[in-house]
């Protein structure tokens, strides 16, 4: 029905900051629940707590949704709640770090009605502590994934040498 509203609990974990990262997902929509996990072999916390908003919101099949996304990352949170991210957009993300992940979530952000909640991280609230496990699990995966844009833009090596 419009006007629906699906919950969505967002974490990012990385082991070393840059290091191996991963991301949680819990979305709650009534009696239905999805959980998703991704792990990266070298990334950011902060790219992997906003790359768990854009995993949530591109994986949902209606566009007549209310999404209340819940974080414990005042990144996320702050920078769109207060406005940031919409002047750092106007001036092209200039000097902006993870420009390629803001775009692709304003893009997203554009189809919902989205608001940000943000929690204290490991305050026991169940779905917050169950997106934290994902996530920290997933970064210890054996089938990680490449951040592609974060290796490119700050010229990594994948093997190790320079």
């Amino acid at each position: 029905m419009p006007g629906d509203e699906i919950v969505i609990y967002t974490d990012g974990a990385a082991r070393g900051n840059p290091g191996p990262g991963g991301l949680g997902v819990v979305m709650i929509y009534g009696n239905h629940r999805k959980e998703i996990a991704e792990g990266y072999r070298h990334t950011t916390n902060n790219r992997m707590e906003l790359l768990a908003v854009i995993r949530a919101l591109e994986s949902l099949k209606r566009k007549d949704l209310k999404v209340k996304v819940h974080t414990d990352s005042r990144y996320v949170s702050e920078a769109v709640n207060r406005g940031w991210v919409f002047n750092w957009e106007t001036k092209k993300f200039k000097n902006k770090k993870n420009a390629d992940l803001w775009k692709r979530f304003l893009e997203l952000y554009r189809f919902y009605s989205v608001s940000f909640v943000w929690v204290k991280g490991h305050a026991t609230i169940p779905e917050n502590e169950r997106c934290d496990r994902l996530a920290v699990e997933a970064s210890y995966g054996t089938d990680l994934k490449e951040d592609t844009e974060y290796v490119n833009n700050n010229n990594q090596s994948l093997t190790g040498f320079s």
